[in-house]
């Protein structure tokens, strides 16, 4: 049983942190230069991923919007390890994800998914779907992610579960179904499958599919532990407004990136 008793609210803080106090994402006046930016950023997501134990035999997927292009997407090639991605081994498709440039194909199921997300979704530059261990065994539940943790607040009004598993998407009708539950949202739960996190950033995009992941697995370690004790729905909605832009993605990103790359540019 959950209990939703309310924890006392402290008056201070109640203003999100100024954007001046974090780093911005870089601008670019050169597309050339923006989509070898987005390559390397992909390519050192998938090698974090692999670090994580993301990957799962030909599963999981990465999507970015090639500036250069419109209507084309960098991706990771179907089969290749994660860990071993480089900037040369992305393949480049088109909406219907005929290969333009590399030599490997991609995961069709999964581009299915987001394909359908980039075109019901301009802002968004990158979707994420990876078949993480507590990702999957969250998405068993049927339920979406409770406020019980400040890092669980991001998430806050801001997923959507998309409760209809019918098998590998093969076509674009499931992959609409799951762009309309996510809506304008930076998340969704898969049931029975995985979860999405989507973002105008690849860093943030990788970032907010990281936090998700972690807040799954927290939350499934305090339902096995006992009751949960809830963060107040307006607590949780003001920490959303807090830590839960795209700005805070995208710097939470940095030292992960730092890490595998070795520079934090």
């Amino acid at each position: 049983m959950t209990d939703t008793t309310p924890i006392p609210v402290q008056p201070a803080a109640l203003q999100p942190p100024l954007p001046e106090l974090f780093r911005q994402p870089p601008v670019f006046d050169d597309s050339a230069d923006e989509r070898r930016h987005r390559k390397e950023r992909l390519a050192a997501v998938l090698r974090l991923f692999g670090r994580f134990g993301y990957e799962e035999g030909l599963a999981g997927h990465v999507t970015v919007v090639d500036p250069m292009q419109p209507g084309t997407y960098w991706a990771n090639p179907m089969g290749a390890p994660f860990e071993h991605i480089t900037v040369d081994d992305l393949v480049l498709v088109d909406e219907k994800g005929t290969l333009i440039e590399g030599e490997h194909p991609i995961n069709l199921g999964a581009f299915n998914i987001h394909i359908q997300i980039h075109l019901a979704r301009p802002d968004v530059i990158c979707v994420v779907h990876t078949h993480s261990i507590h990702g999957r065994a969250f998405s068993a539940l049927g339920v979406p992610l409770a406020p019980i943790t400040q890092d669980a607040c991001p998430f806050f009004e801001d997923h959507a579960l998309f409760e209809d598993y019918t098998g590998i998407v093969l076509d674009g009708s499931d992959g609409r179904r799951i762009a309309a539950a996510l809506g304008r949202r930076k998340a969704v739960i898969l049931r029975n499958h995985d979860l999405i996190t989507v973002a105008e950033t690849v860093d943030a995009a990788a970032w907010w599919f990281i936090a998700m992941d972690r807040c799954c697995h927290a939350q499934l370690l305090a339902l096995a532990a006992g009751p949960l004790c809830l963060i107040p729905d307006e607590v949780a909605r003001l920490t959303h407004d807090q830590i839960g832009n795209h700005l805070i993605g995208w710097n939470s990103f940095q030292p992960l990136y730092r890490s595998i790359a070795g520079d934090g540019t």
